[in-house]
């Protein structure tokens, strides 16, 4: 019978004693445990329909490196993780394991000798098939919450995937021009569908629902309990997500609003890797979702899919008006609804995202970069000191700009620097058309908006700088933002209506603070965001001490 697979490779005879002896221990009720001092040796126990969990392998094997036969080995069983074995001590072997990781080729890394396996193996491991089990929850293994019928390429189908992919909803989506979505509309009774329906666990029909009825149905709060609270959070991010519960861990009567999903732009990252304390990275998602339980605990009240669409004083309370006319009253008020950075919008993008193709990443993952030929993209200061920084590692960095010079909106010490680094090129009127790779970046295309030619070249890194959009509309009346819609606060406000002095992140309007990427001049790091957060709740006490 075809089993999961914990497959080791290493050409070290004491070492593969070693894996057999703690893998039998710890897992062979569940895994069928492959060991082997070749990887042809290795694939060749394996039976045609055996599916590979996990796939370790020393990093000098002896025809090949243990990063190729991970990746090798990835392509046959696609939902394998990979963990790569390096001895204490191998400086080459631990830079490779880290451009790896930084590409998406390996998923963790152990020393070796491997030691008390309980301490490390034991819970690399298990963290592992953690991760794959929720990736294949999220691939739809899970009895399905609910179902969405409808065309394939509709906007709205897409958004409602998107929604529940984001809220970690177990759902199926069937296309109404196959058979499987053509009979599901036949069970619910509907004719046709031009537009999506919604079939819920328990038979329920939806046709093409809003999002504010999708949550009701499935028992999430979507208005405010309360006529009173003490603070009111808008934004479900990192900052918003930390003041909340540090607020209500403090004794605060808390209201979190989040228009979305919880998590905000972190949320949508597939591996976040320079946050402290998670060496080998961590979901979005799940550090989105350990964030809500901890705020929750805390006894956080959250209103989804409601957004604030208008904010006023009255006295001393702060009313926030919501998207169903509803309000939210509180002593004061944190906005952290964060931002949406601009995307390339090309095809196959966002399945290379952390394999290769990086939004803001830099400084993160400069150092797998070393010898290699990195893109940016971008012409503003956070390109130009993206490309000095990466310099510092690559071979050759490119630095691609859509306009025909950098002056506009690049300092001219930054340009200076760029000019004089050696293996730094500068190409301008150039756009990005098409990104290409197997599981990493390859290649992309890029069109000369001058000539109208077009050129593919061999990349091992594209990072994207070209800005970000803050959601401040709606407080346009209210609080003073600059020309690009980022709220001010403390030191940067240009008029202050109270004798005292704004406190570091207080608005224009007292009692309204900023804090996270929605703030002018924030650091846009999930660290950064969560410090922010927590600093705006000292500054409430403050305010509501001397109010």
């Amino acid at each position: 019978m075809d089993q999961q697979v914990l497959l080791a490779v290493d050409n070290e005879p004491g070492t593969l004693a070693a894996l057999r002896r703690c893998l039998s221990r710890r897992f062979k009720t569940d895994y069928r445990i492959i060991t082997a001092s070749t990887p042809e040796a290795a694939l060749a126990e394996l039976d045609g329909g055996d599916q590979v969990a996990v796939a370790m392998a020393g990093q000098w094997l002896t025809d090949t490196t243990g990063v190729d036969f991970l990746n090798a080995c990835h392509q046959l069983h696609p939902a394998a993780k990979r963990l790569l074995l390096i001895t204490y001590g191998d400086i080459a072997a631990g830079r490779a394991a880290l451009r790896a990781m930084a590409l998406g080729q390996l998923d963790s890394y152990l020393n070796k000798p491997l030691g008390n396996p309980e301490l490390e193996l034991y819970p690399t491991i298990s963290e592992l098939l953690r991760q794959r089990s929720r990736a294949a929850v999220a691939a739809g293994s899970e009895p399905e919450i609910v179902r969405v019928v409808g065309p394939q390429w509709s906007a709205r189908s897409h958004q409602l995937r998107d929604l529940f992919t984001r809220n970690s909803i177990p759902h199926g989506f069937y296309d109404v021009a196959k058979p499987e979505g053509r009979l599901l509309l036949q069970q619910a009774g509907v004719a046709s569908a031009d537009y999506p329906i919604i079939v819920l666990f328990d038979g329920r029909v939806l046709i093409d629902p809003p999002n504010e009825r999708i949550a009701e149905v499935l028992g999430v709060q979507t208005r405010p309990a309360s006529s009173l609270y003490d603070l009111t959070v808008v934004g479900g991010g990192p900052a918003g997500l930390t003041a909340a519960m540090y607020a209500a861990s403090e004794g605060f009567a808390t209201l979190l609003l989040e228009r979305e999903a919880i998590g905000g732009q972190a949320g949508t990252t597939s591996l976040i890797r320079n946050y402290l304390g998670f060496p080998h990275g961590i979901g979005g998602r799940e550090l989105a979702a350990l964030a809500m339980e901890q705020a929750m605990i805390m006894g956080v009240e959250m209103v989804f899919i409601r957004s604030a669409v208008g904010l006023e004083s009255r006295a001393e309370d702060r009313v926030l008006t919501l998207t169903d006319g509803s309000q939210a009253c509180s002593r004061a008020v944190v906005i952290a609804t964060g931002v949406t950075y601009r995307r390339l919008n090309l095809a196959g993008v966002d399945e290379l995202l952390g394999a290769g193709v990086f939004y803001g990443a830099a400084v993160t993952e400069a150092a797998a970069m070393e010898g290699q030929h990195a893109f940016v993209v971008g012409g503003a200061n956070s390109a130009g000191q993206a490309a000095v920084h990466l310099a510092r590692f690559a071979s050759h960095v490119t630095l691609l700009v859509r306009g025909p010079s950098l002056s506009e909106r690049m300092s001219a010490y930054l340009i200076n620097e760029l000019n004089r680094a050696p293996n730094v090129s500068i190409w301008l009127n150039v756009t990005v058309t098409g990104v290409f790779g197997h599981g990493r970046l390859e290649a992309i295309s890029m069109r000369d908006s001058a000539t109208g030619s077009e050129q593919t070249e061999a990349a091992d890194g594209l990072f994207v700088l070209i800005g970000a959009d803050p959601h401040s509309e709606w407080l346009a009346d209210t609080v003073e933002r600059d020309s690009q819609g980022f709220v001010l606060t403390g030191p940067d406000l240009s008029s202050w209506p109270r004798d005292r002095p704004p406190l570091p992140q207080e608005t224009s309007t007292p009692g309204v603070f900023a804090a996270g990427d929605v703030r002018h001049g924030s650091v846009k790091r999930v660290a950064s965001a969560v410090g922010e957060g927590a600093s705006a709740i000292q500054q409430v006490h403050r305010y509501l001490e001397t109010s």
